[in-house]
C-alpha cells in the first residue's frame, strides 16, 4: 500500500493487543467453536474492512475479534481442559498433516464436554459455507461522491440507429423461419 505524508498511521500502543499464541493443532481443535461463537464480531470486522477499504478504521473491531477468541479459549480451559488437550494432542501426533481422521473419538468426547458444560454445539458440516445476511448495528460509511456529468440534449447525434433500415439484399438469414 502506497501512502503519502498526510496519512496518519496509528501509534504502536493502539495496535498492541494480547495475541493468541497457540500451535496449529490447538487452533484447529477449537476453530469450529471460535468460528461459531465469534461469528457476529468477525462478520462486523470483515464488513468494516470491505466497506471502508482502510484497515485503520477497523483496528478496534480487530481487537474485539482477538478478545473473543481469547475468551473462547479461556472458557475451554476452565471447563473442558483435559478433553481439549487430548483432542489437540491427537491431531498433533496422529498424522504428519494434522488430519482429523484418526481423532474422531477424542473429538466426540470434546464435543460432548462443550455441549454439556458450555452449551456450545459444534457447527454442522457446511455451516460456514452457507450464505447469511449480517445485520450490522453500525451505519454504513458514506459512499463516494457521484461524478459530475454534463447534461447533453442528444449525447449521440451521429448514430444512424434512428433511421429506418432497408431490407436485406439477399433476404433474411432466418429463411427457414418464414413461411
Amino acid at each position: 500500500m502506497v501512502i503519502t505524508a498526510d496519512v496518519e498511521l496509528p501509534d504502536c500502543d493502539s495496535l498492541t493487543v494480547q495475541e493468541v499464541n497457540l500451535s496449529t493443532p490447538t487452533l484447529m481443535s477449537a476453530a469450529p467453536y471460535i468460528g461459531k461463537l465469534c461469528e457476529n464480531v468477525n462478520n462486523e470486522f470483515m464488513l468494516c474492512r470491505q466497506e471502508t477499504q482502510d484497515p485503520r478504521a477497523c483496528v478496534d473491531l480487530g481487537k474485539r475479534v482477538t478478545f473473543c477468541a481469547l475468551k473462547v479459549f479461556r472458557s475451554i480451559k476452565a471447563e473442558c481442559r483435559n478433553e481439549f488437550n487430548q483432542y489437540a494432542e491427537c491431531i498433533n501426533k496422529s498424522s504428519g498433516d494434522n488430519s482429523f481422521a484418526q481423532c474422531r473419538k477424542t473429538q466426540a468426547v470434546f464435543d460432548k464436554c462443550m455441549k454439556d458444560k458450555l452449551c456450545a454445539d459444534r457447527p454442522d458440516f457446511g455451516y460456514f459455507c452457507r450464505g447469511r445476511v449480517h445485520k450490522s448495528p453500525s451505519e454504513p460509511p458514506p459512499g463516494p461522491p457521484c461524478p459530475c456529468v454534463p447534461k447533453v440534449k442528444d449525447p449521440t447525434p451521429s448514430l444512424p440507429d434512428c433511421d429506418t433500415r432497408k431490407p436485406a439484399r439477399f433476404g433474411s438469414r432466418f429463411w427457414w423461419m418464414t413461411e
